[in-house]
């Protein structure tokens, strides 16, 4: 499995835009229930035969209500004579696996969201240079789907992920996370929480997150300098790199078998994973859950008296070892719109259906409200937002990234399919079927495929 030249393009200025932009917003206040029921009602008598807009998946399995319920408020109070209409996609599925056969019956949707597979998509999507949107994209965050000088698509928001934690259940254990510097740090916190009775931390055994947010703390800690980083991947698909003779391998593997030493037995690799481990955190049974930011709107819905924060993953005994101060920071997806098989009126009804996510008040609250109001809790990438999430962990992963405490996405250059090969031969080691030098066998062998 060859690498793509574009994938190696990087997220310059990254973590400085999002600063930008989350210094740049107020705190969440609107209702993003609050829709003109008139302005609805306009839009219908004026708008006999609305353009259908296919939009394929809700962004995330996570925030499905409330894209949904943006959706439905969209459709009802828009003056655009605009319909968007949501593509169901069957779990665990993957985006070229969903997309290419409609492309092939000559359905394909107008609007779609991926991210490693915007390269492989390049050639079949509308460029957006010159619209407003691209334009109010804060810096850096369009690098990677600028593909041949063309933008190929805008992104959703700023992700993090690493650890995260119950600062109740930190709190009543003793444990002040930004204390955690090296990976026995971290075992003498896993060891306080268990003395309170509770299990230390939730391991999840989902194959999307060992395969690509758990390798890219490998990916992404093997070398302080990017090019290094890359040389890396480059080094994996000319088949020349052995992982198994590098000490970061190794060091990034007792990490993870630490967690595993430590996890609740609840954890597994069946796909209901994240549920549980999402109420495990929230109930308290756990001090800690390896997960993305992308869960805090379940947490805040299942534990909502609690708060919850995110830490680094050390890797490493010496707390000088690079990044085990910071946490993982990127873009998690694009919109793109289909330029092959729409029509020009779908294709401005798209631009419509996100500019009205993007720059209007309603749409702001759903993109970046507060869960309980019916809001994503999305970070804004954008100019001239006035929403922005307010919670402990937004705010927490907003100080990393002023700090300059973040690490790069690296698995986002993985080639497509990758983090899923990756992904079923992490599970086998997750679950002891294989050791570590057979698990470096078969993330090297996953290149060649």
């Amino acid at each position: 499995m060859a690498t793509l030249s574009h994938r190696a393009s990087a997220f310059a200025g990254l973590a400085a835009a999002a600063a930008l932009v989350l210094s740049g917003c107020a705190s969440a206040a609107t209702d993003a229930g609050s829709a003109d029921a008139g302005a609805g009602d306009a839009a219908a008598e004026s708008c006999s035969t609305p353009t259908e807009v296919t939009m394929l998946g809700t962004i995330k399995p996570e925030i499905k209500e409330e894209f949904t319920a943006a959706v439905d408020e969209y459709n009802s109070t828009n003056s655009d004579c605009v319909e968007v209409k949501i593509i169901e996609t069957a779990e665990g599925g993957t985006y070229l696996g969903d997309i290419t056969p409609m492309y092939e019956a000559g359905e394909a949707p107008v609007l779609s969201y991926t991210n490693m597979e915007v390269p492989d998509m390049a050639s079949r999507v509308m460029d957006w240079t010159g619209t407003e949107l691209a334009g109010l994209a804060a810096p850096g965050t369009l690098d990677f789907a600028t593909i041949d000088g063309r933008i190929v698509g805008i992104p959703s928001t700023a992700e993090a992920f690493g650890l995260l934690y119950n600062k109740t259940v930190l709190d009543e254990a003793g444990v002040d996370p930004s204390t955690i510097k090296t990976r026995s740090d971290l075992e003498a916190a896993f060891q306080a929480v268990e003395a309170t009775g509770r299990s230390a931390i939730h391991f999840s055994g989902l194959w999307w997150s060992l395969g690509a947010h758990f390798t890219n703390i490998y990916a992404a800690t093997v070398s302080d300098d990017r090019a290094a980083r890359l040389a890396v991947l480059d080094e994996l698909a000319a088949g020349t790199k052995d992982l198994i003779a590098d000490d970061q391998f190794n060091n990034w593997l007792d990490t993870m078998d630490l967690f595993k030493e430590y996890s609740i037995d609840s954890a597994s690799i069946a796909d209901e994973d994240y549920d549980t481990g999402m109420y495990n955190l929230a109930d308290g049974e756990v001090g800690f859950w390896f997960m993305g930011n992308w869960a805090e709107p379940n947490l805040l819905l299942e534990g909502p008296d609690n708060q919850y924060g995110v830490m680094p993953v050390p890797t490493t005994d010496d707390a000088s070892t690079y990044g085990n101060d910071s946490i993982s920071v990127g873009v998690p997806g694009y919109f793109m719109i289909d330029e092959e098989q729409s029509t020009e009126e779908e294709r401005a009804g798209a631009i419509a259906f996100l500019s009205w996510f993007i720059t209007t008040p309603e749409g702001q609250a759903r993109w970046a409200g507060p869960v309980e109001e019916g809001g994503m809790n999305f970070i804004p990438v954008y100019s001239g937002f006035e929403v922005a999430p307010a919670t402990y962990m937004a705010n927490e992963i907003s100080e990393y990234v002023n700090a300059g405490k973040t690490l790069q996405w690296v698995f986002s250059n993985y080639p497509a399919g990758l983090q899923n090969i990756y992904g079923a031969s992490m599970q086998k080691y997750y679950d002891g079927q294989i050791d570590r030098a057979g698990l470096a066998a078969e993330l090297q062998d996953a290149w060649m495929q």
